[in-house]
């Protein structure tokens, strides 16, 4: 089996929720949850933080990860690309270890919650395949044929560019299903990356989970915390072990 990291960036810059990703959900950090459940996995071999701050890779390796190095700032801003983070990491591999794993796991913080099990599936169904990558996706409640952009105060379709949206009303059955990608996992090859200065490619498996909960903005905490108090027995199976800094 070739080797499996994951690799969780974690700037500390946030405008929407200030210091998002350690931002506490249940008086856990918020990485701390997607530390939790890569080291639950089965399929990884090692968890690695890649961020900016000091105070981050602090929590980070209460967790048990390991925050073998710092992000430079000019990769850390709200531009920065997932290509930057994945070749500062590959550099790092390079360098300090002499080989650069196979496979990365993207995990990224904004999608708390995550079942290990989920996780493994994704990259046993990855693995020794013949994709570039691995995206995962839940259905959308909308068809997004059903959806609209504004120009000059007007609505417009977005699938098809039209200002007549008679047929945008259409029942739902009409429409094609539609997939948003989620953040619950990415699996990504090492090699794509370093050949072609790409993350996914064009050969990209659609790997459909449950609907999954992003946090982007101050509400979205609630809504999430509203979740996970829903099912207790979440929060015992990550974190029996540990408790919040």
């Amino acid at each position: 089996m070739k080797e499996v990291v994951a690799l969780i960036p974690a700037r500390s810059g946030s405008k929407g929720v200030p210091n998002k990703n350690i931002f506490p959900l249940c008086e856990i950090p918020l990485i701390a949850y997607s530390i939790v459940s890569a080291l639950k996995s089965e399929m990884i071999d090692r968890v690695i933080v890649s961020t900016d701050s000091e105070e981050y890779a602090h929590i980070a390796r209460y967790y048990g990860a390991e925050v073998p190095f710092l992000r430079p700032a000019n990769i850390s801003d709200d531009k920065a690309t997932d290509t930057q983070f994945f070749d500062h990491a590959i550099d790092w591999f390079k360098v300090n270890e002499g080989h650069v794993p196979a496979y990365f796991a993207h995990l990224r913080p904004t999608t708390p919650l995550r079942n290990p099990a989920v996780i493994d599936q994704a990259i046993r169904t990855f693995i020794d395949s013949d994709f570039t990558a691995l995206r995962s996706c839940h259905k959308m409640s909308e068809s997004s044929y059903k959806t609209f952009e504004i120009e000059d105060r007007k609505l417009k379709r977005l699938c098809g560019g039209e200002f007549n949206v008679e047929n945008a009303n259409l029942g739902r059955q009409a429409y094609p299903l539609t997939y948003d990608a989620n953040g619950y996992i990415d699996v990504v090859r090492s090699e794509l990356i370093q050949s072609q200065s790409i993350v996914h490619g064009d050969k990209v498996y659609a790997f459909v989970t449950e609907r999954a909960y992003e946090i982007d903005e101050p509400d979205d905490i609630d809504f999430v915390e509203f979740i996970v108090k829903k099912k207790p027995e979440y929060m015992t199976f990550l974190f029996k072990d540990k408790q919040s800094l």
